[in-house]
């Protein structure tokens, strides 16, 4: 099965291509740009990079929230856009899941953090189970706490109650790092640069394994997961 897979969620633009266990392609960038400007070029470059033909595209799969109000919506447009023009479905992807893919395999609890804004945090506490099949091994993703929107001393709280070590990663960590070292009461560590945002190839099989079970959408039924109101909703509510 062939995925291109689709980041917007946050402050890194991201966009992969996989097919089956083999990442033939990826683009990442980081920048000041927004990724309106970015991210279609990113797809189009790629595309003629590794010379892909659309026709042989199985799904889209895109980070589905929460995180930037803005960068949703503007890859939840392009994702859509792809769907529709291609004739193939969604694979939603819940942005912390994504997040917590990039330490595929590791026996500490990986808990992603993304800066919410407002003093909290978009994050989760997952774990990966080890599993193994005539001698071959892999590991599935669990979550213990689903992606939530809560403080940054809710999340701490909650990780030292599961008293395992824990990693933590995302744009969250610099923003709250002091605050961590206030608040943790077990071990933790901070993933390093290549593994600590969001990246399309990280979740993509993921998304292979989702769209083998039958976990996709029709482009058209597809929406962002926010899994708050936005600013101009909150001042509009409190009018």
């Amino acid at each position: 099965m062939k995925v291109i897979a689709i980041d917007s969620s946050g402050l890194v633009a991201s966009v992969a291509i996989v097919e089956d266990d083999t990442l033939t392609g990826e683009y990442n960038v980081q920048y000041k740009k927004t990724h309106s400007q970015t991210l279609l070029p990113m797809l189009d470059e790629l595309k003629k990079m590794i010379e892909l033909d659309l026709s042989t595209v199985d799904a889209v799969a895109i980070s589905a929230g929460p995180g930037s109000f803005t960068g949703l919506r503007i890859g939840s447009a392009t994702a859509k856009g792809l769907g529709l023009a291609m004739e193939v479905p969604l694979v939603e992807i819940p942005t912390l899941d994504g997040l917590a893919c990039n330490l595929y395999g590791t026996d500490k609890l990986v808990c992603p953090l993304m800066d919410a804004r407002r003093n909290q945090v978009y994050t989760g506490i997952y774990e990966y189970i080890r599993m193994e099949e005539e001698g071959r091994v892999s590991y599935a993703l669990k979550s213990i706490i689903s992606q939530c929107a809560i403080s940054i001393d809710e999340i701490a709280a909650k990780c030292n109650e599961l008293r395992r070590e824990v990693i933590f990663l995302g744009d969250g960590v610099p923003v709250f790092a002091q605050r961590l070292k206030e608040l943790m009461e077990v071990s933790y560590g901070f993933a390093p640069a290549h593994m600590n945002r969001q990246r399309a190839a990280a979740f993509a099989p993921l998304a292979i394994q989702y769209l083998k079970e039958g976990k996709y959408v029709a482009a058209r039924d597809h929406a962002p997961e926010y899994l708050r109101l936005s600013q101009a909703e909150r001042e509009k509510a409190a009018k």
